[in-house]
């Protein structure tokens, strides 16, 4: 006989309690879970309120988490958002695999489909890694091998995944002029927030991301994110391939189907497609 489970995650479940020798370690971790379910940055007045602590614990553990890395002081907002210690755990969950492994079959299949290389990637502080390549045959090798590490903001999968965040997020990683990097020199290059906005609000409105000779000069790219339960983006999916090989009006054919691989990994690590 099997038992329905709630598919309501807007708050961390409650376990069966019992009393903890380490109270601190415990509530920090019921910050970061409490965090983790929301779309967007919190008030330290809701996280205490949510959690049923008393305010001046919840703001010392933020104080310890903030630096730590572990959460973000959004101070013109006065809430808090999860940082790139965070970001950088679940990239690390990511890598040990069961992402990876889910992964890889379903890359395989489009590429046999297509026949142009597809590569899953995972959001690592301000970088993409790459942790899936499968390169279509006879084509050519690609920079995003598995382990390679570059900049979102120029590539589609960055992208896919940074429009998926809360802008609130997105500005916590570009914070300034600094933070942005160009491999190459190309028109219409994003190099300052503003660019990047208006870039992933359009990314939003089409579903899909793309990129034109950021990376490698001479191939273009489009990329899905991958969600969890809750809308968060796990990851993108990607495929690559030389632009004048595809006409403008088939890019979204393509992008539809990269779509249809990134909600089926969605659905696999038991988060739901992207609308």
């Amino acid at each position: 006989m099997s038992t329905a489970l709630s598919t309501d995650s807007s708050e961390p479940r409650a376990a069966a309690k019992v009393p903890s020798k380490v109270p601190a370690a415990e509530n920090t971790l019921r910050i970061l879970k409490l965090l983790a379910s929301r779309r967007g940055p919190m008030a330290a007045s809701q996280i205490a309120s949510s959690l049923d602590l008393p305010r001046s614990s919840v703001y010392h553990l933020l104080g310890v988490m903030e630096a730590n890395g572990f959460v973000l002081h959004l101070h013109e907002e006065q809430r808090y958002g999860l940082g790139i210690s965070a970001f950088e755990l679940s990239s690390a969950y990511s890598r040990q695999e069961p992402l990876s492994r889910l992964g890889r079959p379903l890359l395989a299949s489009l590429v046999d489909a297509i026949g142009e290389s597809a590569h899953l990637a995972v959001l690592h502080g301000r970088d993409v890694l790459y942790i899936v390549e499968e390169r279509a045959k006879n084509r050519p090798s690609l920079v995003t091998d598995v382990g390679v590490r570059l900049p979102s903001h120029l590539t589609a999968s960055g992208r896919a995944i940074l429009a998926a965040l809360p802008k609130s997020q997105v500005r916590a990683l570009y914070p300034n002029a600094a933070a942005f990097s160009a491999r190459h020199e190309v028109e219409g290059a994003i190099m300052k927030y503003s660019s990047l906005s208006s870039h992933l609000d359009r990314v939003r409105q089409r579903g899909y991301a793309t990129e034109h000779g950021e990376v490698t000069p001479g191939f273009g790219s489009i990329a899905a994110a991958v969600t969890d339960h809750t809308g968060w983006p796990t990851a993108a999916v990607a495929v690559t391939f030389l632009e004048d090989k595809l006409a403008p009006e088939e890019w979204p054919a393509l992008a539809a189907r990269v779509q249809k691989a990134a909600d089926e990994l969605s659905v696999r690590i038991h988060g739901r497609p992207t609308k």
